[in-house]
């Protein structure tokens, strides 16, 4: 299976962000992980971070064309007021995981709400880094 890892703004600060939140792994020990993964049950698997909101979207239109069959993404901040992307993953008819770190529903009252949860198939939060493996086993797994 085809499979893309979307990350936005300051996903690549893992390890160094408020660690008390995000953990002490860094970004690279994420990646890694997540592509041993992929290449250990035969999948195909690109990951990429912006924290750019336009590099996102481009990212996913060329999902689009290129056929990836499932999305993992991390919006981080995003996910509470891009509109943009939001749209972006709505053209896009495949499964997407919306995949937070923290448990979004426990902190500030502004991270309660998800513009992007309505467009994508489920939502994993508060399981730290493994909930990008969780994601990945519900895309390649379901059905």
């Amino acid at each position: 299976m085809r499979l893309l890892v979307l990350n936005g703004p300051n996903l690549n600060f893992l390890g160094i962000r408020e660690k008390g939140i995000y953990g002490t792994n860094d970004y690279g020990w994420l990646v890694k992980r997540l592509e041993e993964k992929a290449k250990l049950e035969g999948h195909e698997l690109e990951i990429f971070q912006s924290n750019y909101e336009g590099a996102l979207i481009d990212k996913l239109q060329e999902a689009y064309r290129t056929g990836v069959e499932g999305i993992v993404i991390n919006p981080g901040a995003l996910t509470h007021y891009s509109i943009a992307l939001r749209d972006a993953l709505a053209s896009i008819e495949v499964p997407i995981v919306e995949v937070h770190i923290s448990n979004v529903h426990k902190r500030e009252e502004f991270r309660h709400v998800s513009v992007t949860a309505p467009v994508s198939t489920g939502q994993i939060v508060g399981l730290g880094l493994l909930g990008y493996e969780l994601a990945m086993d519900y895309l390649t797994k379901r059905g």
